[in-house]
């Protein structure tokens, strides 16, 4: 028999369809991971914006297509935001706890929308080859004014940190990338972030965390980072907005100038780092000045790369409420903004033309430990290899094998 995963959304969405996969796999199915015919589908889905919501419904629609008999597992946000729109023909909805109870009830159907307190555990994924996706933490506690996802993930819970230690040692990747909805609030007893660095720090891999806060990056965590060794020179910080007004709105937990002070103190302790960040523009109450100050900020930041999404709001929200700026001006700061840290992002990759850097190669490409893309002739995928970067290209730069 065949199952066909397919995910939307965010990498901890993805994390959590390889474990199912792989649980598929060990009770006999042959799983692809693309629309094609198959005897059971099951649909990760997302709700982070609308537009991913309704691309999670349009999914069901085009996978049917394939085979209209099939079984249809729906799990995630957006069925747990929506479950009655993906629970038609015999399906089995699921929302964003317990995924891994998933794997008993393939013969069921009907909508079961359980809640979590604590992190449950799901099959270990397969072993990796060049880079894993770890998951440690799950939930969120800080509702954004912007954001669904406390509502449908829940609370914030954490891994045990022995299990941490046992998947990363067991995964086999190069580089493990460790993930959660909000990976700052990690605590399994009296191990934090700093803590699951330590334990971590034995394990022959490479590290990145992803997205982090600003408010845990403090001397204790980028020391005890420096000290392990294993841990990459990239962060990636939520800024969401450069206007302290525009932030108080969102329940952001932070000024801009704290922010900047964060980017400081990552350089003074790693001063080759990249620091990549998401931006949120054309939030209801930003006006012309405040987004100058975004943009203002990113220069002063010296980002490496920004990732920029017009404000969209969510029905549940308390932003929702409010009066939503038209699309031009939205898609206009967009566009100005992306001007700008496209030109920042090369700034940053400039720095390191002519320099020795090590890649750990994907497959046409791969990342240097501060996170810039690298492409060079005659690598092979999974190699560790000493790259001389010469110029830019593409999304990165070229490089020259040495040795």
């Amino acid at each position: 028999m065949i199952a066909c995963v397919f995910t939307l959304g965010c990498k901890l969405n993805e994390v959590e369809s390889a474990s199912l996969a792989q649980g598929l796999k060990e009770r006999g199915y042959d799983v692809i991971y693309y629309p094609a015919y198959a005897d059971l589908y099951l649909l990760n889905t997302c709700a982070v914006t609308k537009e991913a919501e309704r691309k999670s419904r349009q999914a069901v629609t085009r996978l049917k297509r394939y085979n209209p008999a099939a079984k249809f597992i729906v799990c995630g946000c957006a069925s747990q935001h929506d479950p009655q729109a993906f629970s038609k023909n015999g399906a089995l909805v699921y929302g964003t706890a317990h995924k891994g109870g998933i794997l008993e009830k393939l013969d069921k159907s009907g909508i079961f929308l359980e809640t979590e307190e604590t992190f449950s555990s799901m099959p270990m994924p397969a072993r990796a080859g060049t880079r894993a996706f770890l998951r440690v933490q799950d939930g969120c506690n800080r509702f954004c004014s912007y954001c669904l996802i406390p509502y449908l993930r829940g609370r914030s819970r954490s891994r045990n940190a022995d299990d941490v230690l046992n998947e990363a040692n067991a995964c086999g990747a190069k580089e493990i990338v460790l993930t959660g909805i909000d990976l700052s609030s990690y605590r399994d007893g009296e191990t934090d972030l700093c803590g699951l660095v330590e334990k971590l720090k034995n394990v022959p891999a490479r590290f990145r965390f992803g997205s982090l806060e600003a408010g845990v990056i403090t001397e204790r965590l980028l020391e005890t980072m420096r000290a392990a060794g294993n841990f990459t020179e990239h962060f990636h910080l939520s800024l969401q907005s450069g206007s302290d007004a525009v932030l108080r709105a969102m329940n952001r937990k932070y000024t801009r100038e704290e922010f900047l002070q964060k980017c400081s103190l990552i350089y003074r302790y790693f001063p080759d780092a990249a620091i990549t960040t998401d931006v949120i523009v054309g939030y209801p109450t930003e006006t012309e000045e405040d987004f100058l100050q975004t943009v203002d900020l990113v220069e002063r930041a010296g980002f490496s790369r920004v990732h920029i999404f017009p404000f969209s709001p969510r029905e549940g929200t308390r932003a929702e409420k409010l009066p939503d700026l038209s699309a031009e001006v939205k898609h206009d700061r967009a566009d100005r903004l992306r001007r700008v840290a496209v030109a920042e992002s090369l700034k940053y990759i400039e720095k390191f033309l002519g320099s020795e850097q090590e890649v750990l190669f994907e497959d046409t490409g791969g990342y240097t430990r501060n996170y810039i893309r690298v492409y060079a002739d005659g690598a092979r995928e999974g190699e560790l290899c000493r790259v001389k970067l010469t110029h830019l290209f593409g999304d990165g730069a070229k490089g020259e094998l040495i040795g």
